[in-house]
């Protein structure tokens, strides 16, 4: 999320705000708020129109493009309302990955989104849910965008429209709209953004610094990576601002420095135990194994490809330089366009500049440790080659990730040009050819060319059509057998007992396994899962270790045949069941049916068929 920055030439703005060091500004005039209802319903059509292929079949589609991603955020609307349900820590989890359990706040638990939204999970179910809440998180983003531009930096309502649709609805947003809520969920950010804005603003260095503070707790309750992005995104503006603007950066750093105090204490006080369960709490890890992320590195050739996901985006490019995020994919128009326009506005205006400083200081640091291009590797060092794995903090970003600041930079440069030929960006008096970044004087506005106005808007516009998006791939998926569903489960699982479906869930099987917890709201624990735990030496891994039967579960489904079988895999098979504090053993319906049955009966013995599922009980050997 970019920092964005309100221009000093804009004082009759509304609540016109100098970046870190604002100081008192006059009261904000009325204004008509049918333009806000037609911006801010829009946004809503649209977040709709994005998850339409979810809507056609919301009880058995997931994405296409992220399955695993999908079932595990539903798991977690679902964790959400459990924990209410049940009045439970929803730190800490052990419905999944029995009987170790998950430290839920060193994942992405979302956790600042399904506890006050668990009452509705549990009238209306975590599929529905989740594609509820994924098109009104694109639509609030979009939202809270078009506040800070209308309100903070340009005049014009239908440049802060065009602003903050492309902040909410982004190229770079959409794709992690595939499976990843948690990157769509940017609502707060803009707030927090004018927040620290407004720090250096004397006699409001205790409010300014309250309502930050609250805001970044709740953050990290939402998405700490994005937050990160936030402030380091500030950091430079901060930076840029005082090198160009250094007697009013130091006549309030004071005041800024204090009201940061007071905000970064706060945000420390309500969030101080959640981040050290998160570093010390039981089954926290240090850093992902191998820094394995590190590596991805944004192409230099996707900044002018379209993105998958938009009219203009093709799948076939994935093949190519789509093996990473496609975290900024904007089309060659809008490059073009967006120089254009940088190159105009520049001169005249502070904000411009500093969003060139933050467009070429994230370019650069997205490239990762080696140069991409066109999908291919180059021998040329990146950034990221001098950056530690281990590095505290940083550790398990993705380079290109940090492409989103300039995605968000992107947009509130759209929205300063769309004010500008609107004539939003000029002073309501004229203003001396001297003064600071203040506009083109009143005489030479006047000489503006009459065809600048509608080939501006035509450029803007035609850069923007393509990238408008389509509905979000998805996929059919089986429902979960109806001996789950219906609770036939119940007299087999007893109090401290788990549940063990086959195949076990993990980050490569067992997708529909996984869903049979998150669709019956979490009633019976699994082993097994879909989450970052520690391997043996504290490394961040993806799943749970696997068990000796775990691993001959993927085996046989990998090669689908049962391989021969000792009484040494029997024997583990009965310490595993053990391990997992199993009661039955499940299969469903299945791919891999007939030879997971195969197995588990060599295994186990012959099964039951209960309902629509064959069953183990393992009771008196576990």
């Amino acid at each position: 999320m970019a920092v964005p920055v309100v221009d000093p030439s804009l004082k009759s703005a509304p609540v016109a705000v100098e970046p870190a060091v604002a100081g008192p500004s006059r009261r904000p005039r009325r204004r008509p708020v049918r333009a806000d209802v037609l911006a801010i319903g829009a946004y809503a059509l649209l977040g709709v129109f994005v998850c339409l292929n979810y809507w056609v079949d919301v009880q058995h589609r997931v994405s296409s493009h992220l399955p695993t991603d999908h079932s595990w955020f539903e798991w977690l609307f679902a964790h959400g309302a459990y924990s209410v349900r049940h009045l439970e820590n929803p730190l800490f989890t052990a419905r999944q990955n029995a009987p170790d359990g998950v430290n839920m706040m060193a994942n992405t638990s979302l956790l600042g989104v399904t506890l006050p939204l668990a009452p509705l999970t549990m009238l209306l179910g975590p599929q529905v849910m989740y594609a509820l809440y994924l098109g009104g998180a694109l639509a609030a983003t979009a939202g809270t965008s078009y506040w800070l531009l209308s309100r903070h930096l340009v005049r014009s309502r239908a440049a802060a429209f065009v602003g903050g649709g492309f902040l909410g609805f982004a190229p770079g947003i959409v794709h992690h709209a595939n499976g990843q809520p948690n990157f769509v969920s940017n609502f707060l950010l803009p707030l927090i953004v004018v927040r620290v804005l407004r720090l250096g603003e004397p006699g409001r260095w205790w409010r300014n610094g309250l309502a930050l503070g609250v805001l970044v707790a709740y953050q990290i309750f939402i998405n700490e990576e994005m937050l990160l992005l936030t402030a380091l995104a500030c950091l430079v503006v901060v930076a840029a601002y005082a090198a160009q603007r250094p007697r009013a950066a130091w006549a309030r750093a004071g005041t800024f420095l204090a009201a940061g105090g007071v905000g970064g204490g706060l945000a420390l006080l309500l969030a101080a135990y959640p981040i050290w369960f998160q570093f010390n709490g039981p089954q926290s890890y240090r850093g992902l194994q191998g820094g394995v992320f590190h590596n991805w590195g944004e192409d230099l050739a996707a900044v002018v490809t379209f993105a998958r996901d938009t009219v203009a985006g093709d799948e076939a490019v994935e093949r190519t330089i789509g093996l990473t995020e496609q975290n900024t994919w904007f089309g060659w128009p809008l490059v073009l366009v967006a120089l254009v326009a940088l190159a105009l506005l520049v001169r005249r205006s502070l904000t411009a500049r500093i969003i060139a400083v933050l467009v070429v200081v994230f370019g650069l640091a997205a490239i990762g440790p080696k140069v991409r291009f066109n999908g291919v590797e180059t021998a040329v060092d990146g950034p990221w080659a001098y950056v530690p794995d281990d590095l505290p903090l940083v550790e398990m970003m993705m380079p290109t990730r940090l492409s989103l600041v300039v995605a968000a930079a992107v947009g509130v440069l759209l929205a300063l040009a769309w004010d500008a030929l609107s004539g939003g960006g000029r002073p309501p008096v004229p203003a001396p050819r001297t003064a600071p970044d203040a506009g083109p004087a009143a005489p030479r506005a006047a000489r503006r060319p009459r065809w600048l106005r509608p080939v501006g808007y035509a450029a803007l516009t035609l850069a923007l059509l393509p990238l408008v998006p389509r509905p979000l791939p998805a996929q059919q998926i089986d429902p979960p057998p109806h001996f789950i569903t219906a609770g036939g489960w119940r007299p087999y699982v007893p109090t401290g007992r788990t549940l063990v479906p086959v195949p076990i869930p993990s980050n490569v099987h067992g997708l529909p396994t996984l869903r049979w917890s998150a669709l019956t709201g979490q009633e019976f624990p699994i082993p097994g899962g879909y989450f970052i735990g520690p391997n043996e030496q504290g490394e961040g891994v993806f799943g749970a270790p696997n068990r000796p039967t775990s691993t001959l579960i993927y085996a046989t489904m990998d090669a689908d045949r049962v391989p021969p079988l000792t009484a040494e895999h029997r024997r583990q098979a009965v310490e595993d069941l053990r391990f997992w504090k199993a009661s039955v053993v499940v299969l469903g319906a299945n791919p891999r049916e007939r030879v997971l049955r195969e197995l588990m009966t060599a295994l186990l013995g012959p099964p039951q068929r209960v309902d629509d599922v064959w069953l183990w009980d393992v009771r008196d050997r576990a």
